[in-house]
């Protein structure tokens, strides 16, 4: 189950593979550190607009306050202000003049220690939002005290205000606002990390963890049913995902079960196959001694015993030789299946004075590209298998008992039908109908013959399957003759 990016060499075992320590800093701690910088980046770009909306709010209320001394100062008789009363209105709105617009002429309302010159002009009556930023940033990268000259809508008949005052103390404010912004941003970041830290520690941290201590214990012990996840009653992702997890270390831990059975059995199997290959070679021999006797019944049946002894030592040489469950590959031709049909029904039993009747429905001269031994082994396997069905059934079966093989050919395909009148195949072993070990119900039943009958149609290229809706069982062979060249046809009718 687990995988890392190392593979192990050839000759090294796979439990020697080095692999990377566990880091101390997991999962969470990672999406710790990573939140507190998103969040002040959120921050910073929250900051730009905020600083120069502060800044031209300032500018305003520098504005406002002028307007209102205005006010004050054009209201004094004959505009006769004293300096001090001047002076007094100047320092409570920071400033050190005020001016008023009216028609073409400008009019000075008070002033206080005038600078010698002007360094910059603002006019808020048509800045822009992309100027209030530049603006904002620009007073807070310089140095000093310069004067600064605001311009602003007016009240009353005039036509703007103007008001000359010191950029030090607006740009100090800036300065505590910004502090106070990234005080503040800080707190919302550690907070909000804090939060998202634990939100998602619960709900994917955790589930993530387990899912990996699971595939951890698993790789160690695949075997052990113990290891197994159980999953939760979670409908989100992490929820599927442990599902498909348990389903999958189960569905290996049969698979791993099999194998190991099927090891076994093939250990055994190549024992039992080495005696028995002896016996059988001893049986041929008496078999060859009793072709030579004169008795007709006996030169009937004689060269069949031989010949049946013949393939259950090569069948035995084959297995001993490969060492594992697979067959060799098909010696195909085209041969008549009649023979083969009327073998298989010797072989199994099935003559005239049955109790099963056999019905062989062939298209006149059908011949199949096939290997005769394989083919003869694969309609053997399901006629043994239709004729085991209705033996166990023989008391609850109403009716004929019968065991029906049909074959015709579409086109470039033959097609073979095997079918009887027993009780069909259990739906819950549909599913796994030609795997190994998983479809016999019948006492002492191995549960190889579809298996291998399967694999046998499948090395042909050709298909098996259960047809639906029918009496009893019925399987659906489906052999296609294999592609020829055009240039071996011609050579062909030309030898001919």
């Amino acid at each position: 189950m687990a995988t890392t990016d190392l593979q192990p060499a050839p000759d090294q075992p796979a439990s020697d593979v080095t692999r990377p320590a566990p880091r101390r800093l997991g999962l969470s701690g990672k999406l710790l550190l990573l939140t507190i910088p998103l969040v002040m980046i959120a921050a910073i770009l929250l900051y730009v607009p905020a600083i120069a909306n502060f800044w031209v709010n300032r500018l305003n209320d520098r504005v406002a306050a002028a307007n209102t001394a205005a006010l004050v100062l054009d209201a004094a008789p004959s505009g006769m202000v004293p300096e001090s009363l001047a002076r007094q209105i100047l320092k409570s709105i920071n400033a050190r003049a005020v001016a008023i617009k009216l028609g073409q002429q400008r009019r000075l309302l008070a002033s206080a220690d005038l600078p010698a010159a002007i360094d910059h002009d603002i006019d808020l009556r048509d800045m822009t939002a992309w100027q209030a930023i530049t603006g904002s940033f620009q007073m807070m990268l310089e140095t000093g005290n310069q004067a600064i000259r605001i311009v602003g809508p007016a009240v009353g008949s005039a036509q703007f205000i103007e008001i000359v005052t010191d950029e030090l103390p607006l740009r100090q404010a800036m300065y505590r606002f910004s502090r106070n912004v990234v005080v503040v941003a800080l707190i919302i970041a550690v907070l909000t990390a804090g939060l998202v830290y634990l939100a998602l520690h619960y709900l994917f941290v955790r589930p993530m963890r387990r899912l990996t201590a699971s595939l951890v214990g698993f790789h160690e012990n695949p075997e052990s049913s113990a290891r197994i996840i159980v999953p939760s009653q979670r409908g989100d992702e992490i929820g599927v995902a442990e599902r498909e997890l348990s389903d999958m270390q189960r569905d290996l831990m049969s698979m791993l079960h099999q194998k190991s059975r099927l090891a076994a059995l093939g250990l055994a199997v190549s024992k039992i196959n080495h005696d028995l290959r002896n016996l059988l070679a001893s049986a041929q021999l008496l078999s060859d001694q009793l072709a030579s006797v004169p008795d007709p019944r006996v030169q009937r049946f004689a060269p069949k015993l031989v010949r049946s002894l013949e393939r259950a030592i090569a069948f035995c040489q084959s297995t001993l030789s490969y060492g594992r469950a697979q067959e060799a590959a098909p010696d195909r031709r085209m041969i008549p299946i009649e023979p083969v049909v009327l073998e298989v029904r010797e072989t199994a039993g099935l003559g005239t004075d049955a109790s099963i009747a056999w019905v062989a429905a062939i298209e006149r001269g059908l011949s199949v590209d096939a290997d005769p031994d394989q083919l003869f082994r694969v309609l053997l396997n399901l006629v043994r298998n239709a004729a085991q069905a209705l033996e166990s059934h023989a008391a609850s079966t109403v009716g004929p008992q019968q065991i029906r093989i049909t074959g015709k050919r579409e086109g470039g395909v033959a097609i073979l039908e095997v079918s009887d009148t027993g009780p069909g195949v259990p739906e819950k072993t549909r599913q796994h109908l030609f795997e190994a070990f998983q479809t016999s119900g019948r006492p002492g039943g191995s549960g190889l013959g579809l298996a291998i009958a399967a694999e046998l149609i499948r090395a042909h290229g050709g298909d098996i399957h259960l047809v639906e809706g029918t009496i009893g069982a019925t399987f659906r062979i489906v052999i296609p003759d294999r592609p020829v060249e055009l240039l071996t046809i011609r050579n062909e009718r030309a030898r001919a």
